[in-house]
């Protein structure tokens, strides 16, 4: 009878409560006020969490609740109210998790207990497990397929040289290897590679060579020590360069990792590799370990050469022990980071993070021969970005006097469907209202996007002068946080190409007599996005 009032109080909750994973973020809910049911036995290790009390938006939500102590790892109802945003949410170790420090993010929330009816009824508290059905239990965690959650392309970056010496290298590949360990390597979860730096970088391992634990300890077991200079940044610019190719094992569309571990100090300049790493979207970490002693600092070329390195200079991607010793208590908040996807700033990079629509003139000046040199533009300029769901996404508006969507930025979602679309495209012919273009586009294909994650970019292609006025709506389109580059062909009149341009006008005007030019321009385009892009995230 028990059992049954039990499994009764149970269903109540769950009819009341909306069910969610472990790892369910702040972000993730719609309501301001919303009761939810954590489940049971959620690993505290793969939490992230980010604050104390009021947690940003970006937190796991039952992370949140058993670092508050409003349930423990049993699982249970919470209640969560979305609040502002703010600045400073501050670190706190709390019933086993680490929450981490963020300088700001933009919404937060709360957790409290939920005044359940069902729970006051009885006056007591219930068990949210399910009574036995004769059923096996779930399977445990697939070892094979590892954590899916922490889904990562690492690359260790070990200290092989004289300044750590023999005995302080065993003790960092005890700690590598724990920390390997609790990632939980697999098939569908992190992949990790070595690479030892020294005089010369050497990769020991590539993220292809093993896909489980037991081989990837083993492997760094046998890592011999190298010694030689610490030349960290000549070897944080090889694996940044060499590393992470899709031969090695690198996978696309997840995030790629550098962690340096540096035993005092660099022997060569680490900032220019660390810029390289940004260029190629890779987000670096240091692990520092016994800082320079006074007497030593003389000897480090670049004393801030940690925030230099790192992928962001906001205290996340840096990280000290004091020696070697007692490092076991130093793994999981290590773990936390390297699996906090959001944190992953410098994953997005100009190829994977843009949305761009091209503008195309089909008045009849253009011809239908050259239409097709257009459009084979298009498709050059398009197969150079990484298209996708998650990642860039492209669009097209023909217009005459008339304005006509080809495809959306939602329409097409890898690069082959893309450029099929682009290929696709039958040739309007008639008059030139680029003025008109440029609003419509920015209203109608711009605006289901505008507070997306990608930086949006416009590129107008034509041919003559337009019969309206092309200043007002660029500059709309502008404010809107449109970047606009125009291309003209023949008889486009440079005025008109400056008028519709971003700023600074000369880097985003092109010009050129016959459409047979168009090929030339591509790499420039192509360039010059990407600098946008980097700019804007300075």
């Amino acid at each position: 009878m028990d059992l049954d009032f039990n499994f009764l109080m149970v269903l109540i909750i769950e009819l009341v409560s909306t069910a969610i994973t472990c790892f369910t973020r702040g972000l993730d809910l719609r309501k301001e006020t919303e009761e939810v049911l954590c489940p049971a036995n959620c690993p505290l290790w793969q939490f992230y969490v980010f604050g104390d009390g009021v947690y940003a938006s970006l937190s796991s939500v039952c992370g949140a609740a058993i670092h508050r102590g409003v349930i423990t790892n049993a699982g249970g109802p919470v209640k969560v109210q979305t609040l502002p945003g703010q600045e400073s949410y501050p670190a706190v170790n709390a019933n086993g998790i680490q929450s981490q420090v963020l300088t700001r993010w933009a919404s937060s929330f709360s957790v409290t207990p939920t005044k359940n009816v069902a729970l006051e009824a009885v006056g007591r508290s219930v068990s949210t497990a399910r009574p036995s059905t004769g059923k096996r239990p779930k399977k445990p965690l697939d070892k094979k397929a590892g954590n899916k959650d922490c889904k990562a392309d690492i690359a260790f970056l070990v200290d092989g040289s004289y300044n750590i010496g023999q005995r302080r290298f065993n003790l960092q590949k005890n700690f590598v290897g724990k920390v390997a360990v609790m990632l939980g390597i697999g098939t569908e979860g992190p992949h990790i590679g070595v690479v030892q730096a020294s005089e010369h970088p050497k990769i020991e391992f590539y993220l292809k060579n093993f896909t489980s634990a037991k081989e990837v300890l083993f492997a760094i077991k046998e890592l011999g020590f190298r010694g030689g200079n610490s030349n960290t940044g000549k070897a944080l610019k090889h694996t940044a360069q060499k590393f992470f190719s899709l031969e090695n094992g690198a996978r696309k569309g997840i995030p790629k990792i550098i962690v340096v571990f540096l035993d005092g100090w660099p022997s060569d300049d680490i900032e220019e590799a660390g810029i390289v790493a940004r260029e190629f979207g890779v987000n670096v970490f240091i692990v520092s370990v016994a800082k320079p002693t006074t007497e030593e600092l003389g000897m480090v070329q670049d004393i801030g050469f940690i925030d230099k390195a790192v992928c962001r200079n906001n205290g996340f991607f840096s990280y000290n022990m004091p020696s070697w010793f007692g490092t076991t208590k130093y793994v999981k908040p290590l773990v936390q980071k390297l699996c906090s996807h959001e944190q992953m700033l410098c994953s997005k990079t100009c190829y994977n993070s843009v949305n761009i629509a091209f503008l195309v003139d089909g008045s009849s000046s253009v011809g239908d021969s050259n239409f097709r040199l257009v459009l084979e533009f298009i498709s050059n300029v398009a197969k150079a970005f990484e298209i996708s769901d998650i990642g860039s996404k492209i669009a097209t508006v023909q217009f005459t006097y008339d304005q006509r969507t080809e495809f959306g930025f939602t329409d097409y979602t890898t690069k082959e469907k893309v450029l099929s679309a682009i290929r696709s495209i039958r040739y309007m012919s008639g008059g030139t209202a680029t003025g008109d273009a440029i609003s419509f586009t920015t209203r109608n294909v711009f605006g289901p996007v505008k507070d997306g994650p990608n930086k949006n970019f416009l590129v107008i292609l034509t041919d003559g002068q337009s019969y309206d006025d092309v200043r007002g709506p660029a500059a709309a389109a502008q404010k809107a946080g449109i970047t606009v580059f125009s291309v003209g062909v023949a008889w486009a009149p440079l005025d008109d190409l400056k008028d519709m341009a971003s700023e600074p006008r000369d880097s985003h005007t092109f010009f050129t007599r016959e459409f047979t030019g168009l090929e030339q321009m591509i790499p420039d385009i192509i360039r010059g996005i990407c600098k946008d892009f980097l700019d804007s995230k300075q």
